[in-house]
């Protein structure tokens, strides 16, 4: 498993999508590709009104990730030193191998290139000590990035305040 995590709060998330555009403007990617996306569920009716809520969905970055065993050159890795899964651009052939084997969906085509591309937690931002470009863009701060047992932390504090709220709300 990846050393790094990224934690959407889906109570803050207002499906602004900017850090889905973020995401592209950072790889450089034509329409098309989407390496982290926004998934909209619903609307719904929840106490007679529509709610929507919005998922985030990347890379999970798996500790024994399918796509790393199916592709034939060695393309698709996974980072020794944090985990992180990334696509070696200069080995990939196109084969979809990977796309096929990742049941989340992770890899993406890009059919300019012919290859394939993914979320990699902008690496080359992690390595600088800078957090991945969607994480930078989004107003709602619903996005949180870093090591394991910092996320597990933001959730745990997340939940309380949620249980809280709901008490609170209770009386």
């Amino acid at each position: 498993m990846s050393q790094y995590f990224l934690f959407q709060d889906t109570r803050k998330c207002i499906g602004c999508h900017a850090c889905e555009v973020q995401c592209k403007a950072n790889k450089a990617l034509p329409p098309g590709p989407k390496p982290s996306q926004i998934v909209t569920v619903g609307p719904k009716l929840i106490g007679g009104q529509p709610r929507a809520s919005f998922v985030f969905t990347h890379c999970f970055h798996c500790e024994k990730p399918w796509c790393v065993d199916a592709c034939p050159t060695g393309a698709m890795q996974k980072r020794e030193k944090d985990g992180i899964v990334f696509v070696q651009a200069d080995l990939c052939v196109g084969c979809k191998a990977c796309i096929s084997a990742c049941p989340w969906g992770a890899p993406q085509w890009h059919r300019e290139t012919r290859k394939v591309v993914k979320c990699d937690f902008c690496m080359d931002r992690v390595d600088q000590g800078l957090q991945p470009a969607c994480v930078t863009v989004c107003i709602t701060h619903c996005l949180q990035f870093g090591e394991g047992n910092e996320i597990t932390q933001i959730r745990r504090v997340r939940h309380a305040q949620a249980v809280a709220a709901l008490e609170d709300n209770a009386f």
